[in-house]
């Protein structure tokens, strides 16, 4: 598939636009048009209705050790700065970055990418940033060297395309747009959270950050859930929500965004289940995209390594696609799944932690104004542990916690989704047309209603069919040109079904419905369209 003409079509037919563009953009911000937001809201509403309000709690689910509940809840943005430096991200959310002297401009340490590259004794680390990145290297060292495109043979080229992090000596790297090697500077790290003053006098004693994760609104509302709703252990609780991120190189359409939305389950359980929920979670979390259309090779769930698990995790697992920017063989991730065990609850109730050397969580302590040890950012003090009133055994509950975007989750869809194939034209020639084969389910526009011409009663009868399902479905209506092109306007907009009123309708109250994918025509009483078009959506 080719990125350049799915980016073409979004912004051609409203699903998503630079933010502030008329201003000439603002990096790493996407806004959703009018047919984007659609989409965002059914992947949204579809994760809500399948995950939370959906779910029947008598009913054990297929690979479930047991019943469970599940609750939402919508947490603030801002948070009360504590939370960040217990959870963490005070002090480790933060990415290596790297400035260039020559451009003033700075990269992310593990994002830049190149290959070596010599050519008479000279030996250089080319590097290049886009989705053509092998072209674009091969392209710099050219340049670089000042030989012209018949000579680029004479170039020896050594190893693979690597991460600059695995360049140790960064003298001999060209940066990104920098014309001379050795205008990088060593990497620092960069917190990624975004600063903000709460309150009107503005002082650093009024600073806090906009939220990095949805996820710790949830282990802070832990217990004031519990005891207002009386759930039982385990339960789930879920969120959606904005997050934010001052990412150093946002890129990628939406893939890598300042500002995105996150769509997220912590779920709490017994210790001695965690590891069964952990895999119940990640096999039911997989099934749902590929229930909802990323059925094919470009879907995998790939389970971490020792060396990737963060300190607390006894596992994690990403749901990844295979994103057509990316380079061949290379994935990106639209879920992570992690056994997070009781750190995070364990950290608001003690302060932050970290794991000694025998490999168990325990408080980071530094020395106090006294000589003696306190903890470096201290808990809250809160009771955060749960008691079971069957039992009466009390424990700090494990947690698993199944976060996916939004956003990549939209982004993964339109890229599945996107295809070119034949269709017959109005005159019945055989055409090229380009076709959005979104699920039903989540597709921004379930039916559009046609009638065949402006006149003979045909816009009344239209109007009438497209006004019973408008108020059940996103439906559009439309009388201008010929039939054919708009069909070409649905299919681009991905609607699954298009009715079309016809002088036969006058006749019999028979309608046609067309299907998006397999262009299929039947006829169907216009009394029974919303029916139809119900039972094809819902299922």
């Amino acid at each position: 598939m080719d990125m350049d003409k799915l980016v073409a079509l979004c912004r051609r037919r409203g699903f998503l636009f630079q933010s502030s563009e008329i201003y000439g953009g603002l990096n790493g911000f996407w806004d959703y048009g009018p047919l984007g937001v659609e989409l965002k809201r059914n992947i949204k509403d579809a994760w809500w209705r399948d995950m939370i309000s959906g779910h029947n709690e008598l009913v054990k689910p297929a690979g479930a050790p047991t019943t469970y509940e599940m609750v939402g809840l919508d947490a603030s943005i801002i948070m009360h700065p504590q939370v960040w430096k217990c959870s963490g991200h005070f002090d480790l959310f933060c990415d290596m970055m790297v400035d260039c002297r020559e451009t003033k401009h700075r990269y992310r340490y593990d994002q830049v990418r190149g290959r070596w590259a010599e050519y008479q004794g000279l030996k250089v680390f080319v590097t290049a940033l886009g989705e053509n990145e092998a072209q674009d290297i091969e392209q710099r060292a050219q340049k670089l060297f000042k030989l012209r495109a018949k000579e680029a043979d004479k170039i020896t080229w050594h190893g693979e395309i690597i991460s600059l992090a695995k360049v140790e000596d960064l003298s001999k790297a060209l940066a990104p747009e920098a014309t001379e090697p050795g205008t990088l500077t060593a990497p620092r790290e960069f917190n990624l959270m975004f600063k903000t003053i709460v309150g009107a006098m503005g002082g650093e004693e009024d600073a806090a950050f906009l939220r990095p994760e949805t996820a710790q609104g949830i282990f802070v509302n832990f217990k004031n859930v519990c005891d207002s709703t009386r759930v039982r252990v385990p339960f789930g609780i879920a969120q959606v929500g904005k997050s934010f991120r001052n990412e150093i190189t946002p890129r990628n359409f939406t893939f890598r965004s300042r500002e995105f939305e996150q769509m997220e389950i912590e779920f709490f359980c017994h210790p001695t289940t965690s590891r069964k929920w952990y895999e119940y979670w990640r096999d039911r979390r997989m099934k749902w995209y590929t229930d909802l259309g990323l059925a094919g090779e470009r879907l995998r769930l790939r389970e971490h390594d020792k060396d990737e698990l963060s300190h607390y995790s006894v596992g994690t697992a990403d749901i990844e696609y295979a994103f057509p920017f990316l380079s061949a063989g290379e994935y990106g991730e639209l879920e992570g799944i992690a056994h997070r065990g009781d750190f995070d609850l364990r950290s608001h109730m003690e302060g932050k932690l970290v794991k000694n050397a025998e490999g168990c969580l325990e408080v980071e302590m530094v020395d106090g104004a006294d000589g003696k040890k306190v903890a470096k950012h201290r808990g809250s003090g809160r009771d955060l542990t749960y008691r079971d009133d069957l039992t009466n055994e009390r424990f700090t509950p494990h947690v698993i916690e199944p976060s996916a975007g939004a956003d990549r989750g939209t982004l993964a869809f339109l890229c599945e989704a996107y295809h070119e194939d034949q269709a017959p034209d109005d005159k019945g020639d055989m055409q090229t047309r380009t076709v959005m084969k979104f699920s039903p389910r989540i597709a921004p526009v379930k039916a559009a209603v046609f009638p065949l011409v402006k006149k003979d009663g045909m816009p009344e009868a239209a109007k009438e069919i497209y006004t019973a399902l408008k108020k059940r479905f996103v439906t559009f209506y439309d009388e201008k040109g010929a039939v054919g092109r708009r069909y070409r306007r649905q299919d681009e907009a991905g609607t699954p079904y298009c009715i079309t009123v016809d002088g036969q309708t006058l006749q019999d109250g028979t309608v046609t419905i067309r299907d998006r994918d397999s262009l299929e025509q039947w006829r169907i009483k216009s009394a029974d369209v919303v029916e139809e078009i119900a039972k094809k959506v819902e299922g």
